[in-house]
């Protein structure tokens, strides 16, 4: 029977522990007993843990009294996690503990505690879009990839925010047990054994700041003001009397980003706020956001969110019509058409119940 531990301390995001717990729970239900997961909340104390939103959680061992070898060690995050200092008995133990564990994992910015022991030097590896930028500063020897999921290297698993975890978890029962459990899984929790795209659909776009005389903010302002007019690198070099060479050089050396790049950006966020917001048909929100057809709206957002504008839609749209709002039934369809065993490298297809696939 595999060994599943989940670490508990306090403050630590809630549903980081129970979703991949609820992940291996449901699992049992399709298992033989002697594959059964055997699920161990470890605490920093063995005494009740508050987490973030007030729920208080026993945990089942104390880090001190755990002995012993684990199949699988799941350390989870928590809101203030990206700026605690590190926790040298922690460190210690989860060192010792990974050393015992044929699989180890970080849900959301449990990957700082990772790195503060050291167990995810030199690797590939992903967290909360909005810790990314500080796990990648605070933990240089990182590659630290912000639009993922999750990702393996190795076995050693990290994942994106909260609900990744879930995602997480569904794909380590497919190792474990193939795609029809993993399935079947999907299906009783109502969610996607195969998500589309990455966390880019959920994070706004973010430049480094550029000091508010500098000719590259003007452009910015100018960009987010005119979303929907000529916006060429002629242009916008003539917003601020520069020509076309010098201006494009200053631009992509203090935004770090090219101008045609930015516009780009500017224009899928634009997009994305349509999409959300209004009822109106693709080729309008093209038109609007600068896009000049839906064809290229299409491509850009599949650049950008891996997924097309159609499906971001279907997936944050308020008013999304009866015929492209994924029904409780999506995920069995999403899980059927997709294989989970790609989930780790670049999720991709096609979101059900899409009536065109722009």
């Amino acid at each position: 029977m595999p060994i599943v531990a989940i670490l508990a301390f306090p403050g630590m995001q809630c549903l980081d522990l129970t979703g991949p717990m609820d992940v291996f729970a449901e699992a049992n239900r399709f298992l033989e007993p002697p594959q059964h997961y055997v699920l161990n909340v470890i605490g920093q104390q063995a005494v009740p843990m508050q987490c973030s939103n007030g729920l208080t959680v026993q945990p089942h061992h104390a880090c001190p009294e755990w002995k012993g070898p684990m199949d699988l060690l799941i350390v989870p995050g928590g809101p203030g996690l990206a700026n605690q200092a590190r926790d040298e008995t922690l460190s210690r133990w989860l060192k010792a503990a990974a050393a015992q564990s044929a699989k180890l994992a970080s849900i959301c910015n449990g990957a700082f505690l990772l790195a503060h022991a050291g167990l995810l030097d030199g690797l590939r590896v992903t967290t909360h879009w909005n810790d990314a930028s500080k796990l990648a500063a605070r933990f240089p020897q990182l590659q630290v990839e912000p639009d993922r999921i999750f990702l393996r290297q190795g076995q050693v698993y990290t994942s994106a925010g909260v609900t990744a975890g879930i995602d997480l978890a569904l794909h380590l029962v497919f190792e474990d047990h193939g795609p029809e459990v993993s399935l079947n899984v999907a299906k009783r929790l109502v969610v996607f054994s195969q998500r589309n795209g990455g966390q880019s659909q959920f994070s706004p776009y973010l430049t480094p700041y550029v000091g508010n005389a500098s000719a590259v903010d003007t452009v910015r302002e100018y960009v987010r003001g005119h979303i929907g007019e000529d916006l060429s690198v002629e242009c916008l070099a003539g917003i601020v009397s520069m020509s076309v060479r010098n201006f494009a050089r200053v631009f992509a050396r203090e935004a770090q980003i090219t101008p045609a790049e930015f516009v780009e950006r500017c224009r899928v966020d634009a997009a994305r706020v349509l999409l959300e917001s209004e009822a109106l048909p693709l080729k309008t929100i093209a038109h609007r956001s600068g896009f000049g057809t839906a064809l290229r709206m299409r491509a850009a957002f599949a650049r950008h969110l891996g997924v097309t504008a159609q499906q971001y839609r279907q997936n944050f749209g308020a008013f999304a019509t009866q015929d492209t709002v994924p029904s409780l039934r999506s995920p069995s369809a999403a899980a059927a058409n997709a294989s989970t065993a790609s989930a780790a490298s670049e999720p991709a297809g096609r979101v059900p119940g899409a009536a065109r696939d722009w």
